[in-house]
């Protein structure tokens, strides 16, 4: 059923508008990328034998030769091309013609490969500037979480925590909250019960078990039957969170030790009780432990009428909720003036460049997993919904985001990749000696169908998150 409500999603004349319009975008993205590098190539007297949008892989859809220029659509269309006469082997141009993009210095070559690039940034830039300066404002990049109302699921300490309708969450645990997933990464991490516990908490628990447990033998296993006095429970340390989870990217690490199933069970059937009788032969290390892993303080500070105002401690529930609603309400920065649109535009592309190339650092450590890329297909997804639900003026703004996407991608080291090219004209530069020719075509063909790969890769993982709901 759900498969079938999404492909129903398709079928939605409004979804189709805001799909043409995010495809036309993506189209211009492409477009522009390839057209810097044709003009600059242009620029420099170096021949331009195609201009290829997609990838030359499967059927021509359409070509046509306009001037010296065959332009090309394939029906892979997951990118595009410039091909210059260096690119054909049967080219018809002498080896020494100054219209060959090897027979240029260079200063020429670097202006050529990142001509795309550039393209794709004046893009942001026209894109950013077009809705701040339609619009009269600009995302600031931050939010406010405002308390709305009390769930019916609230808990106990929540409904007696002095929450007021229209209190904006200000700090959790100390850490002021701007970001709209770290309210909810506070609540879900502390939960109650949630199966690891501080090892110092577990080593302090076992020796205030054997305090008030003298006449039991600790030594060895402790058999079924006995009866355990159990120590006053303590709450765990309060949650404190990385950049990445305010953020609402990566996994939280909290290097605490994790229970065994053994010791939650045991947990589960202690469950705060002052005393137990265990079922089963137990050792004290696995008492230990399950009387440890409890619950941890939030500490809440929200501004009301502009004073901050400290709330009494909440504790989150087993699955993690507080059993509040909050109210998600993005800050935007006035762009009314010539000169607030520019500083506007310029703060808005500088913070997500940032926030772009710390997301890849991530990537390439391994500290996010690569199943959380995506291609082409969500992009123009949930382009398409950002269009269809918040207006075109979002829909700019998440064009503008891809295209500097595009040129971060582009320029990076990678062969095949204009940042590929790129360094091996640097390394070039540097040795002063030419990169064999046949090495370098290998090289860039491996990567290039490394890029198919990571590209079908991509592909998969949009098709399988449409299929099941998750765009």
């Amino acid at each position: 059923m759900e498969f079938i409500h999404n492909i129903l999603h398709f079928i939605n004349w409004g979804f189709i508008k805001s799909f043409i319009i995010m495809m036309i975008l993506f189209t211009i993205m492409i477009l522009i990328h390839e057209l810097g590098h044709m003009l600059a190539a242009k620029a420099v007297g170096i021949r331009v034998d195609k201009f290829g949008f997609g990838f030359p892989i499967g059927p021509t859809l359409f070509s046509k030769k306009i001037g010296e220029t065959e332009v090309l659509i394939h029906a892979f269309l997951f990118g595009g091309y410039v091909s210059f006469p260096d690119d054909e082997e049967d080219c018809d141009l002498p080896k020494d013609s100054p219209k060959r993009y090897a027979n240029k210095n260079i200063w020429q070559k670097l202006f050529v490969l990142v001509a795309g690039v550039a393209g794709n940034i004046l893009l942001v830039y026209i894109l950013v500037l077009l809705a701040g300066g339609l619009w009269k404002q600009l995302p600031s990049n931050e939010y406010q979480i405002k308390f709305d109302k009390y769930a019916p699921s609230a808990l106990e300490t929540t409904l007696n925590s002095g929450f007021e309708k229209g209190d904006i969450i200000y700090s959790i645990n100390g850490q002021k909250i701007i970001y709209p997933a770290s309210s909810n990464k506070f609540f879900t991490m502390s939960k109650e019960f949630d199966g690891q516990a501080s090892q110092n908490i577990i080593d302090k628990k076992y020796d205030d078990l054997i305090a008030i447990n003298p006449n039991i033998d600790f030594e060895e296993i402790i058999p079924a039957g006995t009866t355990i006095k159990i120590p006053e429970y303590t709450d765990e340390p309060a949650i404190e969170l990385s950049q990445d989870n305010m953020l609402g990217i990566g996994k939280e690490k909290l290097h605490e030790t994790p229970l065994s199933d053994n010791q939650k069970n045991l947990r589960d059937d202690i469950n705060y009780s002052n005393e137990y009788t265990l079922k089963n032969d137990t050792y004290l290390i696995d008492i230990a432990a399950a009387i440890s892993d409890t619950k941890k303080p939030i500490s809440v500070i929200v501004l009301r009428d502009g004073q901050q105002v400290a709330l009494n401690t909440l504790y989150s529930g087993k699955d993690g909720k507080l059993g509040i609603q909050q109210e998600f309400i993005e800050k935007y920065t006035p762009t009314k003036t010539f000169k607030q649109l520019i500083t506007g535009t310029c703060s808005y592309v500088n913070y997500n460049t940032k926030l772009m190339f710390y997301v890849l650092g991530k990537l390439f450590t391994g500290q996010i997993s690569f199943n959380n890329l995506n291609g082409i297909i969500a992009v123009v997804k949930i382009g398409s919904d950002v269009i269809n639900y918040q207006g075109l003026f979002k829909g700019l703004l998440f064009a503008a985001i891809i295209s500097l996407n595009l040129a971060i991608m582009n320029i990076l080291p990678i062969p095949a990749l204009d940042g590929g090219h790129v360094m091996f004209l640097i390394i070039e530069k540097i040795t002063g000696k030419e990169i064999d020719k046949e090495v370098l075509n290998k090289i860039n063909n491996i990567f290039f169908y490394l890029l198919i790969a990571l590209i079908l890769y991509v592909s998969y993982n949009d098709i399988f998150g449409l299929i099941t709901g998750k765009f």
